[in-house]
């Protein structure tokens, strides 16, 4: 993978869980949630983009073996 690829999608990543976590401090601002579930929804989202992440890795290490 060239770095130029590997950079945008990093940058896309970076992107989406930025706004993400904006969106949800934006509901937690405007009182659509309250703070608990805001922080329930902040740990979650970690723990997504992490398996994720630990999946792909998985993945592609897979990928080399064969």
């Amino acid at each position: 993978m060239s770095k130029r690829k590997a950079l945008r999608i990093v940058a896309t990543v970076g992107g989406s869980f930025i706004g993400l976590v904006g969106t949800i401090v934006a509901l937690l601002l405007m009182k659509k949630l309250s703070f608990a579930t805001a922080m329930l929804m902040l740990v979650a989202l970690v723990a997504m983009y992490i398996g994720f992440g630990v999946l792909t890795a998985v993945y592609r290490l897979v990928g080399k073996l064969e």
